[in-house]
């Protein structure tokens, strides 16, 4: 079959999308906290055979800007949070194929608790499952989650690479063909199929054996997106669709190199893995509409967005300085969190110390200016570049109002790429992994022997 796109619906469960300002759009809906909500966005994208859904997730709201949480209120920005996993479990429920995927910490959770919660999701969705595995950003989630402080970042891969080893080889110990299910004998299941993981390592100590058996899938599909060298080497070892965040074609392909070239460093094949890309469409039936709903959407954001964004995301109080002041070497190196957020502002501002307005103006943070603006043609032409040309392996549609963003792209773009042979025109199967084209995993195959160098 000739290569196609991977489409994700990026969400959040909260007031508003990943642009705090959506909440302000008069066509957006207001109704953020209710099951129909976030069940009329999954209609929509099944409706348009999206590969998934798939929520974001922060363990606080953001609160670092000022070291106050009064303007995140104030202002609507990503102040409500609920739990991904339960919002999902109602989108579920009213569709049959969409992939759900939901984002779930390493460095605040227990192994055995997630591995349990989306195994559970993955049954009860018939295989539908994704976990979108990060290890936090800042002190805020800490002191929620009763730290005092958030841990140094590579430290945090580094207990990640245990905990995933963790989850999967609770996933593992449930062998197909354990249930028996023979009312006459009274025997529900092999004993000999079922398993204790017993594992003892630095960070974590779970014994098992895991309470859940392996679903359709064989187990949820692992969801990354790590920007840094640190998260890129994580990636390629353990994700299966990795989300990037490139700004233009150049830097989409070197990051597809790079993180495919790791996935075979650690021993994987790179063509069992997707990279999706942050895209932000504006699409209506013609240019000249589109650019009429631009034009509304770039009213909507304000200077405190990106701020509190920004602090969230390298966990850095950026009201600790003047707007214009310079930040110095020793502050630049103190940031947390998304790390590829401060180095691409390094590189795309051109200075070794930018400025709090620097980091507003080339983050990208809490703003629009990287919107795909256009009609259906316009559109499909940039997501054809960036596919073909080795960038990515399909998109995350990100919206700009909800839920009209994503039923605007299923009306005029979808049938635009279908058109092109360029996306599906209906599911391969009920389970993500087929929708995706992935292997179901036999128990152990991510037990792979690193190798020196890529091949």
């Amino acid at each position: 079959m000739t290569r196609q796109m991977v489409l994700v619906g990026f969400l959040q469960a909260q007031n508003c999308t990943n642009l705090p300002s959506s909440w302000r759009h008069p066509d957006s809906r207001a109704d953020s906290m209710s099951a129909d909500y976030y069940q009329e966005i999954a209609r929509i994208l099944e409706a348009g055979k999206f590969h998934m859904a798939f929520f974001d997730d922060r363990l606080a709201m953001p609160d670092r800007y000022g070291n106050d949480h009064a303007h995140t209120v104030e202002y609507g920005i990503r102040c409500v949070k609920m739990d991904p996993l339960i919002v999902l479990t109602t989108m579920g429920m009213v569709t049959d194929k969409l992939g759900l995927g939901a984002t779930c910490s390493t460095t605040y959770y227990e192994p055995f608790d997630v591995a349990r919660r989306f195994a559970t999701l993955d049954l009860m969705s018939g295989g539908r499952a994704g976990w979108n595995v990060v290890t936090s950003l800042n002190d805020g989630e800490a002191l929620n989650m009763g730290r005092d402080s958030h841990p140094e970042h590579d430290s945090r891969y580094d207990k990640a690479d245990e905990f995933m080893e963790v989850v999967l080889g609770h996933w593992d110990t449930w062998e197909d063909g354990a249930l028996i299910m023979d009312k006459q004998s009274g025997r529900f299941a092999d004993p000999a199929k079922v398993k204790r993981l017993d594992h003892k390592g630095p960070a974590f100590k779970s014994r098992g054996p895991f309470t859940v058996p392996r679903s359709q899938q064989g187990h949820p599909v692992i969801i990354q997106a790590g920007a840094s060298g640190r998260g890129q080497r994580f990636a390629g070892r353990w994700g299966e669709v990795i989300f990037t965040a490139a700004r233009n074609l150049q830097g989409a392909k070197d990051g597809y190199a790079s993180v495919r070239n790791e996935a075979a460093k650690a021993g994987r094949d790179p063509d069992e893995m997707f990279l999706c890309n942050l895209t932000t469409p504006v699409c209506a039936a013609t240019k000249a509409e589109a650019e009429d709903k631009m034009a509304l959407i770039n009213k909507l954001p304000l200077q405190i967005d990106a701020l509190s964004l920004l602090a969230e995301a390298l966990n850095y109080d950026f009201a600790s300085k003047d707007l214009d002041e310079p930040l110095t070497t020793d502050e630049l190196k103190s940031m947390q969190g998304i790390l590829g957020i401060r180095d691409g502002v390094l590189k795309n501002s051109g200075k070794s110390n930018p400025s709090a307005r620097d980091f507003v103006t080339f983050s990208g943070r809490g703003q629009v200016q990287d919107a795909m603006v256009g009609g259906p043609r316009e559109i499909a032409d940039r997501l054809e570049e960036m596919f073909v040309e080795r960038g990515c392996d399909g998109f995350v549609i990100a919206a700009t109002y909800v839920p009209g963003s994503y039923a605007d792209f299923v009306q005029h773009v979808v049938p635009e790429l279908q058109r092109r042979g360029l996306f599906q025109k209906d599911y391969a199967g009920k389970t993500l992994r087929e929708n995706l084209g992935l292997k179901r995993p036999a128990a152990g195959a991510w037990k792979v022997q690193p190798r020196d160098a890529a091949e």
